[in-house]
């Protein structure tokens, strides 16, 4: 299986010496060892959790979270009385200390979420929490990152952080049947329907690296570049009552007992933010998840297993293409959206960087590379917001990054990889996968433990739904979920007039001139 030391990332390889991240590791190590990990699959489960041990906190507890998008009514149950606010507000007010960092977002006119992020903080600091809007972002960038942290005073072995790519807002409460969250979003496209079906998932880590998602969060906390830069802005917030200034934390516990075995490393993008202005934590912004992704995929020699919210362009193709040019017996599996989640020009965009991507790789092998959307049992796309990538069974990941150069030197972003040495939480994660998308049972997906059984099983499964639904849908529907993607087929002039507003745009490049010239990360 292969040492962590083999597949992560040295502290000189995260290549950020200003972070205060990895100062606890010993000698070059940047990751924490003695951890468990547990992968929480669809909104309702990671909610339903979320919700028990929120409730569970106790006076003189601390609550850390931070979000891109939060609606302060979204029930994390769906029972009255579960809603973010409510269960934030209650834990505050019998004396947990309750701290958020939300993104301030673009105006809601593009299609952001600006007024529901500053609803949900102005709610929580009306119930005593601090909760901060922070704009400490490139222009058109955003704060992407989706943790939560809860230490316990008086009980650290309880202590636990969760990290991935759920939000505490809207539609993301779906289960394994994907019928969708019932507070759904209202701006997502006609073919997803009023209740959009979500696939997407959380780690919820246990042990000493309770400790370094802590750290991320204080660093962001702690920074002393400005929240914000327009001063109507400014004048705003004051006149609507909004705090602005982070009060000091309190002292950070040591951390928590080891939980496992599993070696847990914390990867995050930040931007170079140009201007003179910078984080004190990140000076020139911070490259780790490109580069742990690189180094990862460089090792692979049989299976690479990939959902995604986008997986778009070059660089990410280049990551690719390289690998399976010198491993032959190498495969790739990728489960991404059906459809993109805007209309007109936005949608053939993203469409020419899941183009550009899927080409490269398709190029190199084109029977080694398979990309796949999901439909639920009624025929609706499944909107895939999970963001993990499999490596060999070893390397495995889950955050709020997707496979684009945004998320890899734009916005701010945070995974959590695991090795474990065990061998089992890779290969355990992918099967679990695979059951959902194939619509069997946990047990019943043993015979996919080889990645080339695995990647048949796909192909045969998406085979039989695709020639079911180009037969008219006659007889009964064929089992699973899987339907196989090709590179989308735009014409050239539509391709060149949706160019400039994909890069520039939806898949911006977030790094110094220095390493923009070498194409470096």
């Amino acid at each position: 299986m292969g040492a962590p030391e083999d597949w992560l990332l040295t502290q000189a390889e995260r290549g950020n010496p200003s972070t205060r991240l990895d100062a606890r590791h010993p000698g070059d190590r940047a990751w924490s060892e003695g951890n468990r990990v547990r992968p929480l699959v669809d909104g309702a489960t990671y909610f339903a959790e979320l919700h028990e041990r929120l409730e569970a906190t106790r006076p003189g507890d601390l609550v850390l979270f931070t979000d891109w998008q939060g609606d302060a009514d979204e029930r994390l149950t769906g029972e009255p009385g579960s809603e973010v606010v409510e269960v934030l507000g209650r834990a505050d007010e019998r004396g947990v200390d309750v701290r958020g960092l939300v993104w301030r977002s673009h105006n809601g006119s593009i299609g952001f979420t600006a007024r529901e992020n500053a609803q949900l903080g102005r709610a929580l600091q009306q119930r005593g929490a601090e909760v901060i809007l922070d704009m400490r972002v490139r222009t058109g960038g955003s704060h992407h990152q989706k943790l939560v942290v809860i230490r316990h005073r008086d009980d650290p072995s309880r202590d636990i952080a969760y990290v991935g790519g759920i939000d505490l807002c809207h539609s993301r409460r779906d289960d394994a049947t994907h019928r969708g969250d019932p507070q759904a979003l209202d701006s997502m496209a006609d073919e997803y329907g009023a209740t959009p079906p979500w696939h997407d998932i959380q780690a919820a880590i246990s042990g000493p690296a309770v400790h370094d998602v802590e750290t991320v969060f204080r660093e962001r906390w702690e920074d002393p570049t400005t929240l914000r830069r327009s001063p109507i802005v400014v004048v705003h917030d004051r006149l609507r009552g909004l705090d602005t200034s982070p009060d000091p934390l309190p002292e950070q516990l040591p951390p928590p007992p080891p939980a496992g075995r599993h070696a847990v490393q914390l990867l995050r993008t930040y931007p170079d933010l140009r201007q003179g202005r910078d984080y004190a934590f990140a000076r020139g912004g911070e490259r780790s998840v490109a580069r742990g992704y690189t180094k990862a995929v460089e090792r692979a020699r049989r299976l690479i297993y990939v959902e995604d919210q986008y997986l778009w362009g070059d660089h990410v193709g280049n990551v690719f293409v390289e690998a399976l040019r010198r491993h032959r017996d190498l495969h790739v599996v990728a489960v991404v959206p059906m459809h993109p989640d805007v209309t007109g020009l936005n949608r053939t965009a993203q469409l020419v960087g899941r183009r550009r991507a899927m080409l490269d790789m398709h190029r190199t092998a084109p029977d080694r590379v398979a990309v796949y959307g999901l439909e639920n049992s009624a025929g609706t796309p499944i909107y895939v917001h999970a963001k993990t990538c499999i490596v060999d069974d070893t390397w495995a990941t889950i955050g709020s990054d997707n496979f684009n150069r945004r998320s890899w030197t734009h916005d701010s972003e945070l995974s959590s990889v695991v090795v474990d040495p065990d061998g089992e939480y890779a290969r355990d994660l992918r099967l679990t996968l695979a059951a959902e998308h194939l619509e069997r049972t946990r047990e019943d997906v043993e015979d996919l433990a080889e990645p080339e059984a695995m990647f048949a099983a796909y192909a045969q499964a998406a085979a039989a739904l695709d020639g079911w639904h180009a037969g008219g849908r006659s007889g009964p529907r064929p089992p699973g979920r899987l339907r196989r993607l090709e590179p989308p087929s735009i014409g050239p002039v539509r391709r060149a007039l949706a160019l400039a507003p994909y890069l520039w745009v939806h898949d911006p490049d977030g790094r110094p001139r220095t390493l923009r010239r070498g194409d470096r990360f």
